[in-house]
């Protein structure tokens, strides 16, 4: 029989400390179940949305027009299937990603996993210090090293939220993800696209896999969208909810579960095809097909728009996305660590570790060759994170799809050999992608 959590387990320390501490009572409705469940789908969201992918959508969509929303489609998919992998294997086994490959595999392997998924983490993290510090620069008109200094301490102020209560840290990132969504809303209204150009573009194109630079740039919103470090805190987080005692009260966990994934996974997929549709219909629709900055998107907003509030909604949005991924890559971090090394550090010495990390690089760029470096920093790391995505997704499909490890709650076989298919793809796209760089 499968043992609940106690949230008086005075002994844990780190992120654990968290775990069973928002209340699901059995007899509650269908709907005071899910508003309990409704959260970790959210901080999961906010990483599929950050800095990264506006940079690789933005230069997607000033380029191919609408071509690459098939891409965003795919791995808005992907990320649905491979989260509710990791929610499954936090419901069955009340561990994580990181503490079932700690306690399976071998500590070589284990040592080889935590680094790639510290250099995940801290690939993530760039993105989040450049997006922002563009961000701060679009808004308020600081120099970018300002901004990348100032990036330094932001995720602390949301973080602080912590002592009182997991759920205060989720209504944070939900009010913002709101903020983002309404400045999404207007520029789209503003931007007035082309629907009927625009359907055709979710069916993917052959020019994919013989097109070099529209490869590069998928692979490039694949690791925007599908991210490493998702698989790890989606696994943590969702443990912060009391997921019942018996094999019938884990399987209803396990569906609300699911459904707070999928829910917000389909707000982040609305996001991310808004940020590329933008692209397409303000840029690409104009000639403007080499928008590789974020700062000439910024510029040329209010010019082909004729709104001065296009471009203020813009930085607004992207430094909301930025503040909200570091939150969830701190804790990420914090899960990471935790788990593999069993290790528990603070809130804000795992924040200023991963940033001080990520901030030298994130310099060094930004002085030596400014907005077009940073930018380019910005969508070479999300490359970074598709590369290391099968490092991920094979232990999570490995391990979800053994009886003796999940019970009565295994991964479907048909469900197992689907996410099989996709880290085989995934890892055939980065082949691919590595062997057109070399050559």
């Amino acid at each position: 029989m499968i043992q609940p959590k106690s949230p008086s387990q005075a002994h844990r320390h780190g992120l654990r400390a968290d775990h069973a501490t928002v209340r699901v009572a059995s007899h509650w409705s269908f709907g005071r179940k899910l508003l309990a469940f409704l959260g970790p789908g959210y901080l999961v969201a906010v990483g599929y949305m950050d800095p990264g992918n506006w940079a690789t959508s933005l230069a997607g969509g000033s380029r191919f027009g609408y071509a690459l929303l098939s891409v965003v489609l795919m791995s808005s998919l992907t990320a649905v299937l491979l989260q509710s992998l990791a929610a499954r294997l936090a419901v069955a086994t009340d561990k994580d990603l990181a503490e079932t490959c700690r306690e399976t595999l071998p500590k070589p392997v284990n040592l080889a996993l935590f680094g790639l998924a510290q250099i995940a983490i801290v690939a993530t993290d760039i993105a989040e210090v450049i997006g922002t510090a563009i961000g701060l620069q679009l808004l308020f008109g600081w120099p970018l090293p300002i901004g990348i200094a100032v990036t330094a301490l932001d995720a602390l102020l949301i973080l602080a939220l912590q002592r009182y209560g997991f759920r205060t840290i989720e209504a944070a990132v939900v009010a913002i993800l709101a903020v983002i969504a309404i400045c999404f809303v207007v520029e789209i209204a503003l931007a007035q696209p082309d629907w009927s150009a625009l359907l055709p573009g979710f069916v993917p194109s052959a020019s994919l896999l013989t097109n070099p630079d529209m490869l590069y740039l998928a692979l490039g919103i694949l690791g925007a969208t599908v991210m490493p470090h998702n698989l790890y805190l989606h696994s943590g987080i969702v443990q912060t909810r009391v997921l019942g005692n018996t094999v019938a009260e884990r399987k209803e966990s396990l569906r609300f579960a699911t459904l707070d994934s999928g829910l917000a996974l389909t707000f982040a997929f609305l996001i991310n095809a808004a940020i590329l549709i933008l692209s397409a219909a303000v840029f690409h629709a104009h000639g403007q097909t080499q928008i590789a900055e974020l700062s000439d998107a910024h510029a040329l907003l209010e010019p082909l728009l004729g709104s001065s509030f296009a471009p203020m909604l813009f930085a607004i949005a992207l430094i909301g996305c930025g503040l909200n991924a570091t939150v969830t890559a701190t804790l990420a971090g914090q899960i990471v660590v935790e788990g593999f090394l069993k290790i528990a550090f603070r809130p804000w010495v795992q924040r200023l570790i991963t940033r001080m990390i990520s901030v030298g690089p994130a310099a060094f760029v930004a002085f030596a060759y400014g907005n077009e470096g940073a930018t380019r920093l910005l969508v070479f790391s999300q490359v970074v994170l598709s590369l290391q995505l099968p490092f991920a997704v094979v232990p999570l499909v490995l391990f979800t799809a053994s009886r003796k490890r999940m019970g009565a709650l295994v991964t479907p076989r048909p469900l197992t050999v689907l996410a099989g298919a996709i880290a085989l793809i995934i890892i055939g796209l980065n082949l691919t992608l590595l062997i057109g760089t070399i050559s």
